[in-house]
């Protein structure tokens, strides 16, 4: 497996493109994004737990209901979601799209695109802008990975792409993904989409189950700020056109495509966490040594949330109570006499806790090793083999600028 460019571009028959169709009132921002597939492929999402849900996730789910899936379109700047109209305007969307691509050279159904939207919730969305936008956001399909991450972002300051190739039973397969979100990030499957794609052949029963089970270990061990978006959904789509012999079963294929699909969203998962609003810092919890992997996920998930350690974090203060702290209300079954807790980055690793108890260390040394932009907590709870990894960010005065005056 190796990383390669192109992003959702990368794997065969796939095109993309990003444009400014109107929605935002940032004139100089692209708003809406398309993926195409040449070929019908089978398709997989995981959706938010939030009882609050996006119309497109309904819309979504409905349209992939048989497997299926040939396109992924979103807009942002409206999260199209607790609106009277939203299941309508999210069903419109699909049939713009199908009949303008199909018009141009692009056989589409409506009920064979994923629908998405991010940005302010309880905000109506007109139709009008995707409408007249549709044939320009058609036309310029191609290349173009890097004008659709642009078109799917809202707070976020940086595009998030990522692709690979790997291999399933000697054929050369690739995929790859694009994301968004930077705050209201909490997912448990925020505004977090991820849109992914592959050219490996794989049953739908077979990616439902790849991705199901991936998102346990990825994008559910992420957090920004302990929100749960309305509108999280993760999707994928599956064309085939790699030629490989189809993966129906589990089995040393099924672990190859697994083992690419993690590489792809654990990197996503980093970015996510590292364009954090506001975030100067990411943070990765790495936690060894639990009862089973699902302690350690509640540890690990337990101490980016903290915001007492998030702030501690930001001001590059090594106060390990806080690790402690977080550890002792998560709900996991741990003996904190066993527990320790280091420090680490690039400039170094610190012991700051162990036993349960402060050991002694240089508060230089920390300061300078919590200074770097990305540091790993590393918590040994010594009751076993279980482990877990957890992405978050530190807690700037930034992130309460942005979201004092979110929607205005």
């Amino acid at each position: 497996m190796k990383q390669i460019s192109g992003g959702v571009c990368a794997a065969k028959g796939f095109t993309a493109n990003g444009i400014r169709c109107g929605i935002r009132k940032n004139k100089t921002k692209r708003d809406i994004s398309l993926i195409y597939s040449e070929k019908l492929g089978t398709a997989a999402a995981v959706y938010t737990k939030n009882l609050v849900k996006g119309a497109p996730l309904t819309v979504t789910k409905n349209n992939i209901s048989d497997g299926c899936a040939q396109a992924m379109i979103c807009n942002s700047g409206n999260a199209n979601t607790c609106n009277a109209n939203g299941i309508e305007i999210a069903n419109e969307t699909c049939a713009l799209l199908a009949k303008e691509a199909t018009s141009q050279g692009y056989p589409l159904k409506a009920s064979d695109v994923i629908v998405a939207s991010t940005g302010v919730i309880g905000q109506p969305l007109d139709i009008t802008p995707i409408a007249d936008g549709m044939s320009e956001l058609v036309k310029g399909l191609g290349d173009n990975c890097d004008l659709a991450c642009e078109g799917i972002m809202t707070t976020d300051t940086k595009k998030k792409e990522i692709a690979v190739s790997f291999e399933v039973g000697g054929v050369e397969c690739r995929i790859g993904g694009i994301a968004k979100g930077s705050g209201m990030i909490h997912p448990n499957m925020a505004t977090m989409l991820v849109f992914v794609t592959t050219d490996c052949a794989i049953s739908s029963e077979m990616l439902k189950k790849a991705l199901s089970t991936d998102v346990v270990d990825s994008f559910n061990m992420i957090s920004v700020d302990g929100d749960t978006s309305t509108n999280d959904m993760v999707s994928i789509i599956a064309n085939g056109m790699a030629g490989n012999k189809e993966i129906s079963a589990e089995g040393k294929d099924f672990d190859s495509f697994c083992e690419a699909l993690h590489y792809v969203t654990a990197y996503l998962c980093r970015s996510i966490a590292a364009d954090g609003e506001g975030a100067t810092k990411l943070l990765e919890c790495v936690v060894k040594g639990a009862n089973d992997d699902n302690t350690a996920r509640i540890v690990a998930k337990s101490v980016i949330c903290s915001s007492l350690f998030k702030a501690a974090m930001f001001g590059a203060d090594a106060n390990w109570g806080r690790v402690l702290c977080a550890i002792g209300y998560s709900g996991a079954d741990v003996d904190v006499t066993k527990v320790s807790v280091s420090f680490k980055s690039d400039k170094g690793e610190i012991l700051v806790c162990q036993n349960g108890a402060g050991v002694d260390f240089s508060e230089d040394l920390a300061k300078e090793i919590l200074l770097e932009n990305e540091i790993q907590i590393l918590i040994g709870l010594g009751d076993g083999n279980g482990s877990a990894v957890a992405w978050g960010c530190d807690l700037t005065y930034d992130y309460v600028k942005i979201n004092g005056d979110y929607r205005t």
